[in-house]
């Protein structure tokens, strides 16, 4: 665990649930953390009462954590930045900072998703943006932002193209009750984090209708099947999708009703509309986006994603619920796994 006495500075840009839990998290292992958000009055309530009322009601927050508006003054002599904003603003903040960030500043990301319309790997984004020389890394892996600001145990992983920029993201996160692994396939990573949420809706659409635990078993199943397929045609490792950041996040937000992604889901199979379920939610859902971002790398590398399809076409109401689940369960009889796949 971090002590006071190598605490550094960390900016952490994004105080949804998410940016906060791990803004949190940081402050608690004795950095020096500075939040920043768009939202005046969530940013004052976190400063001054430490309490972020909107993501996170009556969950207290360290005293330590400081929280911004300002940009500029919240990355100043930053070690290094962690940016935690939804995928479709990714690009924006990242622009953002690049004229901001302190000279050898890495920058990290826990976002999950693509570049909305390119369909863009996130580190593909942020290399554009920033150039060869900044070091990388994605934090990605089964973590709900309020059990992390409970202090619950969680496991997430730290995959990054400078393996020393990895650790040092990796070394400030771990703690007693946070475990934080480091590994370099941040291709894998990123797809198992996007593509989870995909299939949460699958299995949320399944329990909604009431299906039973054995089709929840089967699409999750089948499901890791697709990232699997899909990973090893644009170079990611098997080992990664099988880990932290693909099955790992997979089973949680597949399971846990915390997850938007499942609860989008178990309204659909119940008859809502989108627009209500998103409404009713009350935040942002990454799967509406991300499954046209998946289709659209399974399309350019000719891959078969049947249950990702299935969850596109339902969101964009070509097919109700109950379609979509007759359509995967019409196809034919096949071997599990192609002879071919971790080849």
């Amino acid at each position: 665990m971090s002590t006071t006495t190598d605490a550094i500075k960390i900016a952490v840009l994004g105080a949804g649930s998410w940016g906060t839990a791990l803004a949190t998290l940081l402050a608690r292992h004795g950095h020096q953390t500075v939040l920043w958000g768009r939202d005046a009055a969530v940013i004052e309530a976190i400063d001054q009462r430490h309490e972020n009322p909107r993501y996170l009601p009556g969950i207290a927050l360290p005293e330590t954590l400081r929280a911004s508006t300002d940009l500029a003054a919240t990355v100043a002599g930053a070690s290094w930045i962690l940016v935690v904003v939804p995928s479709h603003a990714f690009a924006e903040t990242v622009r953002a900072l690049a004229p901001l960030r302190p000279a050898g500043a890495g920058v990290a990301w826990a976002t999950k998703g693509f570049e909305p319309g390119s369909g863009r790997f996130l580190h593909e984004v942020a290399r554009e943006v920033l150039g060869a020389d900044v070091p990388l890394a994605v934090v990605t892996g089964p973590s709900f932002a309020k059990e992390v600001t409970l202090g619950l145990p969680t496991a997430i992983t730290v995959h990054g193209d400078d393996e020393a920029f990895a650790q040092q993201v990796a070394d400030a996160m771990h703690g007693p009750a946070f475990r934080a692994y480091t590994g370099d396939d941040m291709v894998g990573a990123e797809l198992g984090g996007a593509m989870k949420n995909v299939l949460a809706v699958a299995t949320g659409v399944a329990d909604g209708m009431q299906l039973g635990l054995n089709a929840r078993a089967g699409l999750i199943t089948r499901g890791l099947n697709e990232m699997l397929r899909l990973a090893a045609a644009i170079g990611g490792k098997p080992e990664t999708l099988m880990g932290l950041a693909g099955l790992g996040d997979l089973v949680l937000t597949s399971t846990g009703d915390l997850s938007r992604n499942r609860r989008l889901g178990l309204a659909l199979g119940r008859g809502q509309t989108l627009q209500d379920a998103v409404k009713e939610i009350g935040q942002v859902v990454e799967s509406v986006q991300t499954a046209d971002e998946v289709m659209r790398q399974a399309e350019r590398h000719g891959i078969d994603l049947p249950i990702s399809k299935a969850v596109q076409s339902v969101l964009h109401g070509e097919l109700s619920p109950a379609d979509g689940l007759q359509q995967l369960l019409a196809r034919e009889q096949k071997p599990e796994y192609p002879d071919t796949l971790f080849k």
